[in-house]
């Protein structure tokens, strides 16, 4: 059994991210770990980094990544993200005021023996997205809905009954308790491997029919984003329009949220990973590239090309109070329904 040096070796992510920790300036980057999770004879932490202003009365933005281990480009790309805005902390007193009024959140491998592994579920064989206790409404797809049959099939939700999975528990606590107090509050939590078309996501992924309670303000933030950048190709949807599933931990702490008047705006980011396949199909031959580009200058133009998107979503974060509350808000409702419940 291999000692825990040794083993992260095999997860460079992670020793990047302790890295940072360790030359992280400590009057900006403050870090803790959520959980340690067993492997062999040893742990792995999961670690939770924040800048920012921790006034519970501060808006907060809070980027995810490593849920599934296989894909370790979401951990890349949000751990350039805060790389250069810890370089930008150093010369940028724009971004230095900033951080006065807002609150940043990364987590940026919640599965960090699916990453070693190179498997999408943790240790225990759970896939993550599918272990919260929320049930699908309506009729889920065959297996990949989330299933309890067993750990060696894709997509397995855990045994009925069961606590969650440590490190779902631990992302889950650290969101009550870090985020959901916030007025305002985004989530941004990074995946690949889905389609041509990069897209974002948003609750529910347990009902076709029943939109959010928030649908008009996921509209408006669509809306702002289209018109300040209308060069992107990000397509905003709900996650069912493309398949439903039982334990979306999203569905499950966007729920939660709904015992407060804050407001709660989980997000996910499908990276498409078709497209990195059909300009290099040799990648096909290794597991990783159904979900990573494999080619150096397709990987560095995959962690600079979401970067507008993570800097439009962090200031849409800090002046939330000028765009929340839209005075159209019944067009914005109608609008919403039509663009995506018609």
């Amino acid at each position: 059994m291999h000692d825990i040096s040794t083993l992260k070796q095999y997860l460079p992510e992670l020793e990047q991210i302790e890295t940072i920790v360790q030359q992280g300036n400590t009057a900006h980057l403050k870090s803790k770990v959520l959980c340690q999770v067993p492997y062999g004879n040893n742990t792995l932490p999961v670690y939770a980094l924040t800048l920012g202003n921790s006034g519970e009365d501060m808006p907060c933005i809070t980027y995810v990544a490593g849920i599934h281990g296989l894909e370790r480009i979401g951990t890349q790309v949000i751990t350039a993200f805060l790389e250069g805005l810890l370089e930008r902390l150093k010369w940028d007193r724009v971004l230095a005021d900033m951080l006065q009024h807002v609150r940043i959140n990364v987590i940026p491998i919640v599965n960090p023996v699916g990453m070693l592994r190179n498997t999408r579920a943790n240790g225990r064989g759970v896939d993550l997205m599918r272990n919260a206790p929320v049930e699908s409404v309506e009729k889920t797809i065959l297996l990949a809905g989330g299933h309890r049959i067993s750990s060696f099939l894709p997509w397995y939700r855990g045994k009925a009954g069961e606590a969650m999975q440590p490190e779902a528990q631990a992302l889950c606590d650290f969101v009550e308790r870090e985020v959901l107090s916030a007025p305002f509050s985004l989530v941004l939590d990074c995946h690949s491997g889905f389609g041509f078309r990069n897209q974002i996501w948003f609750p529910y992924a347990r009902s076709r029919i029943e939109p959010i309670k928030h649908l008009k303000e996921v509209c408006n933030l669509r809306n702002l984003f289209i018109q300040t950048y209308p060069h992107q190709d990000y397509l905003f949807e709900p996650q069912s329009q493309h398949y439903l599933v039982h334990g979306d931990l999203w569905d499950f702490m966007y729920l939660r949220s709904l015992k407060s008047n804050n407001i709660f705006l989980p997000l996910t980011l499908e990276m498409g990973s078709w497209r990195w396949i059909r300009k290099n199909p040799l990648q096909l031959r290794q597991l990783q590239g159904l979900y990573h580009p494999i080619k150096p200058h397709r990987l560095n133009r995959v962690l600079r090309s979401h970067l507008i998107l993570m800097e439009f979503l962090l200031h849409a974060t800090l002046s939330y109070q000028d765009w929340i509350n839209n005075r159209e808000a019944a067009e914005l409702e109608q609008q919403a329904l039509m663009l995506w419940y018609s």
